[in-house]
């Protein structure tokens, strides 16, 4: 049983990339792996992160008993929902749940925030990528679509990592059959959590046309066009797609065996007394 104010690994897992998450504030130094979507605070006074009364924390040290109880405590002070995890980041890789790496993490501006940019306009990929860095390696990271020449002169000038350009010098971009999705999928060290092993085949065939790989693709193909239509701002965009793999990711890690037809949902029926 945890201690009061603790939230064990287990049922922080079960809310990880999910909307309606907790803040994941991870007090380690310089840590290489960490919980998918944890925030590292640039300043060390919890008073300072500016969380609003009435949301909600978890905090992450070493082993539980460290800088996170400290922390938890005087977030709780300021009405934040705050708990520490039950036994730390070393319970939770012993449990071996989900990690992301955080070797291929550009660097931080001084704001704690990666700045990723990308070719405007975005469908499938440039959608895909970001919600995977918002959900599962940088929360709060900030996105930047430019036209495609200057994606390559605006990152030099804001220090902001390109992505799903087709320019020899850009790490995060296609790689033969795989699009960039399945390369950050793959770097960020995700590739052992099947639920978006799943996700990259999807994603995989609606961005480069293999829409034999998997049914759904030619759907979140269909569904991505839609919205580029719908929308003409690419922020906009980006909000609306987050919902959309925030649904396909939760299909996958735990709603595929569900069935949906006219009877399967219909409630029983009574027997008729005779």
């Amino acid at each position: 049983m945890p201690a009061p104010n603790a939230i064990t690994p287990d049922k922080l897992a079960r809310l990880v990339a999910s909307p309606s998450a907790p803040r994941i504030i991870d007090l380690r130094d310089g840590p290489t792996e960490a919980i998918p979507g944890s925030l590292f605070p640039v300043l060390l006074d919890p008073t300072q992160w500016g969380y609003a009364s009435g949301s909600s924390a978890v905090l992450i040290d070493t082993d539980g008993s460290g800088l996170a109880v400290a922390a938890a405590a005087i977030l709780r002070s300021e009405g934040v929902a705050a708990e520490v995890l039950d036994g730390g980041f070393a319970a939770w890789a012993a449990s071996g749940l989900p990690t992301v790496s955080l070797v291929h993490l550009p660097p931080r501006h001084d704001d704690g925030q990666t700045w990723w940019v990308t070719r405007a306009r975005p469908k499938v990929d440039r959608i895909a990528c970001p919600w995977l860095i918002r959900r599962f390696v940088d929360p709060q990271a900030r996105f930047l679509f430019v036209a495609p020449g200057d994606v390559l002169t605006v990152a030099k000038q804001q220090q902001a990592e390109p992505f799903d350009v087709a320019d020899e010098g850009v790490f995060w971009s296609h790689r033969g059959e795989r699009c960039t999705f399945d390369i950050m999928v793959e770097a960020f060290g995700l590739d052992a959590h099947e639920p978006l092993v799943r996700l990259a085949t999807i994603v995989r065939g609606a961005d480069t046309d293999r829409l034999d790989l998997v049914p759904e693709a030619a759907g979140l193909l269909a569904i991505s066009l839609g919205l580029s239509r719908i929308h003409s701002d690419d922020h906009a965009q980006l909000e609306a797609g987050m919902a959309v793999y925030d649904a396909l990711y939760r299909w996958c890690r735990d709603a595929q065996g569900e069935k949906h037809n006219w009877s399967s949902h219909q409630p029983a029926r009574g027997k008729v007394s005779s």
